[in-house]
């Protein structure tokens, strides 16, 4: 049999128990609970201010999982391996009541061979997977519990790849040739002597480059370099993301028989960070406009499939945002899949924590004292292979772009310590007790970071040369006086656009990018006036459950789109700072009583129903010109002066109508929405789509959009279906994740639901005083 990947998500067994002999391959399990992976417990129990603030407020706990399955007795003479993208976390894992391995860290890829322990024909295979997350105050953010992304058997013949062995990279490029490498790492079931050919195939499928090589290969790896130049290469890049299919297979010279290996999706690009000029790609500077991502999907929890982050990344991109940090661990492969398709630049990162733990808050953020699970009593033993992972797992994705060995690693006294403490400022401010602003000299000294950073930055080059090494700079202050930022190839800070032109001048050979800011205008002028700046990547780009500040807040509001993928009224603000077409957008708040000031954080709404007589401030998102603004046709001029926060800015006196902002041929209106009376469902999926997306909307009679409803609404299926959950963007609602019904918020909310059947799936929203709405599935 050819190479093939299965994968193996459906007719899984789960229990949340401990059960001693459920790793023997007869162990009784018919009355487990039956589930389809990827799948997170955690959001399948009611949320408990007894939990973890950090960690969302969400159950943990320990669990089997357990898979009965077939193989056809073709296979008996195969090279089978088992791989999951993810389980968080302490996993351990047993083939027919064979002990495979241990993985500690949840979001590593990590497979198994499996071969020598596999039953083919009629008789069963089991797998039996341990998952422990007993300490709840893991993490600074939401993790989720369970084999949270999809599991697959990978099938070979005769000859196979070493786990992520084929490296292709590139190295000149011009518009009319490009010099192509590509590593392949291989083993054989028996020695024999081979002709490894990488065929290269574009979007037509068209053959436009083989590389071949000769080796021998046999139970020990054997690595095989192939090179060639490709003629008139299409380039990638966010704004042309041409992908290449890369397949590899080999030729037995003997029995000249072909073996196919691997198939992937490869891209062909250059780009340089310049320490004067920026960040350039293709030969063309390009400004990093990125947002940093969590993993979690809101009332998904971390069971999140790759058409959730189409709908999502689909909308960040017609924002303008062209990059996006993965934040703080890899990420599930399908995400990097769409960075690749749809044109993403990306920062992969590796850790949030090195060998001493950070505080993790259990009763609200930065609420002392903390607690100290988490990945840092893993690290000193699974650093080298996690790293590894994550480097050979990506290396072939052109959207990536720079590799990141931790996240705020330096961040003063949490835990890392300095005599200097006593005097520098930076993040060791005011928001501390005076005991965790001093220096301690019975903590981890930040010296340390040295030594390890070294270590690890080896451990990255050592796997892939092509690509430089970042981290997210915490305390830059100290962490470049100490040795620490010299090792590092692009220096990334924290919210620290204050010391960008200094530390240009201190390092003017070093790039030097925002990794993580705010959404302030002024930390995006500081990319705009600054050309060095390669750009920033905000925080973050949507809402994530954990981090929240205390119960009933299971979740951070930093995003532009809400957990459920909506826009924030902020979205369009971003959107006409980053977007190359013409943005013009109304946003209105309540002035309230005295003088007007500005201010550029406030709660803004896409509403024009207040009190008659009463101020409003009208703002107005845009990169046009001119604008000007009506009410019921008549020109408002109590304009502010607002340009140095990025937007416009009115008072206008409330009247029930229309509001509309004008700027040459285009323009955009807000208008007075009447009572609620309908539900809106709104279809947003694709054909062979695992979950199906359904907006929903609260209107009025004319058919808009009544943004201060909070209805209770209540969803049924009729059909063979599976209702997952409602997800309103309101991350201070405790309704059960998985609950039929919810709330409105800001009139409107998202339907996940799974089709089980091949038959017309019916799923209706209703609420007491609004009239149903039913969508019929095919």
């Amino acid at each position: 049999m050819d190479y093939c990947v299965k994968v193996i998500n459906e007719d899984w067994k789960f229990i949340l128990k401990d059960e001693a002999e459920a790793f023997q391959k007869d162990f009784p399990d018919n009355d487990w609970q039956q589930v389809r992976l990827p799948h997170d417990w955690s959001v399948h129990y009611p949320l408990s201010r007894e939990y973890s603030s950090g960690t969302g407020y969400v159950r943990g706990g320990t669990a089997w999982y357990r898979k009965h399955f077939y193989l056809p007795k073709e296979l008996e003479d195969s090279r089978v391996f088992l791989r999951f993208d993810g389980i968080y976390k302490n996993s351990q894992v047993w083939i027919n009541s064979y002990y495979l391995g241990k993985r500690p860290y949840g979001y590593t890829t990590f497979q198994y061979d499996i071969s020598d322990f596999l039953c083919c024909g009629e008789t069963e295979n089991v797998i039996s997977v341990r998952v422990s997350r007993e300490d709840l105050a893991d993490s600074r953010w939401f993790t989720g519990s369970g084999i949270t992304r999809k599991v697959s058997l990978l099938i070979y013949n005769q000859v196979y790849p070493a786990e992520y062995g084929i490296f292709f990279y590139n190295n000149r490029v011009t518009e009319e040739e490009a010099e192509l490498t590509v590593t392949n790492e291989l083993f054989a079931v028996k020695p024999m002597d081979v002709t490894v050919h990488n065929r290269l195939y574009d979007a037509d499928n068209n053959l436009v480059l083989e590389l071949t090589g000769k080796a021998s290969l046999g139970e020990e790896a054997s690595k095989i370099e192939t090179k060639g130049i490709l003629n008139n290469p299409k380039l990638w890049s966010p704004d042309e993301p041409n992908l290449y299919t890369l397949e590899t297979a080999v030729v037995d010279t003997e029995t000249k028989k072909e073996y196919l290996i691997d198939r992937q999706k490869v891209g062909i690009r250059t780009f340089e960070f310049d320490p004067e000029q920026g960040f350039f790609l293709n030969g063309k500077r390009e400004v990093f406009k990125g947002v940093c991502l969590h993993h979690d999907a809101g009332t998904l929890g971390a069971a999140v499939t790759k058409e959730i982050w189409r709908r999502r990344l689909i909308k960040l991109k017609k924002m303008g945002c062209n990059a996006i940090r993965m934040s703080h661990n890899p990420h599930m492969p399908e995400l990097y899949e769409l960075c690749d398709e749809m044109g993403f630049l990306v920062m992969d990162e590796a850790f949030d924590e090195w060998e001493a733990p950070k505080n993790k808050w259990h009763i609200g953020h930065n609420v002392y004292p903390p607690k100290h699970y988490g990945y840092a009593e893993d690290f000193p033993h699974w650093y080298e292979q996690d790293l590894s992972a994550m480097v050979k797992r990506g290396r072939n994705h052109p959207s990536i772009v720079m590799w990141s060995i931790g996240n705020e690693i330096d961040y003063p006294n949490d835990p890392y310590n300095h005599p200097s403490f006593d005097m520098m400022t930076g993040n060791n401010d005011h928001n501390k007790p005076m005991s965790q602003r001093r220096y301690n000299p019975n903590r981890p000294n930040s010296e340390r970071l040295v030594p390890i950073a070294k270590e690890l930055v080896e451990i990255v080059k050592q796997h892939d040369h092509t690509r430089p090494v970042t981290q997210g700079l915490a305390f830059p202050e100290l962490s470049t006086r100490i040795g620490f930022g010299e090792l590092l190839d692009v220096l990334g800070y924290n919210y620290k656009e204050h010391l960008y032109a200094e530390d240009h001048q201190r390092f003017p050979d070093k790039p030097l990018l925002g990794s993580e800011n705010r959404h302030e205008y002024a930390a995006w002028r500081a990319v705009v006036d600054n050309q060095f700046i390669s750009g920033q990547f905000l925080w973050t780009g949507i809402d994530y459950l954990g981090e929240c500040r205390g119960w009933p807040h299971h979740g951070a509001y930093f995003g532009l789109l809400t957990t459920a993928g909506f826009e924030k009224p902020d979205y369009y603000r971003r959107q006409s700072w980053w977007a190359d077409e013409p943005v013009i957008r109304l946003v209105t708040a309540r002035k309230g009583p005295g003088e007007f000031e500005p201010r550029e954080f406030k709660p803004m709404y896409e509403s024009w129903n207040y009190v008659p007589g009463e101020e409003i401030e009208v703002r107005c998102y845009t990169n046009q010109e001119n604008v000007k603004l009506y009410l019921n046709g008549e020109l408002c001029e109590n304009q502010v002066d607002t340009a140095e926060l990025g937007y416009l800015t009115w008072i206008v006196p409330f009247q029930p109508g229309v509001l509309e902002a004008e700027a040459g041929e285009i323009g955009y209106k807000l208008e007075t929405v009447n009572a609620p009376v309908q539900i809106k469902l709104v279809p947003d999926y694709q054909v062979g789509d695992d979950i199906l997306q359904i907006e929903l909307y609260v209107l009025d009679d004319q058919n808009r959009r009544a943004v201060s409803d909070r209805s209770l609404i209540r969803v049924r299926l009729e059909g063979e279906g599976e209702l997952l959950a409602l997800d309103n963007g309101d991350l201070a609602d405790v309704t059960d994740f998985t609950a039929p019904y919810r709330h409105a918020y800001d009139g409107r909310m998202m339907i996940y639901v799974r089709k089980t059947g091949s038959g017309v799936l019916k799923v209706t929203a209703e609420s007491p005083y609004l009239k149903s709405d039913t969508l019929e599935i095919d």
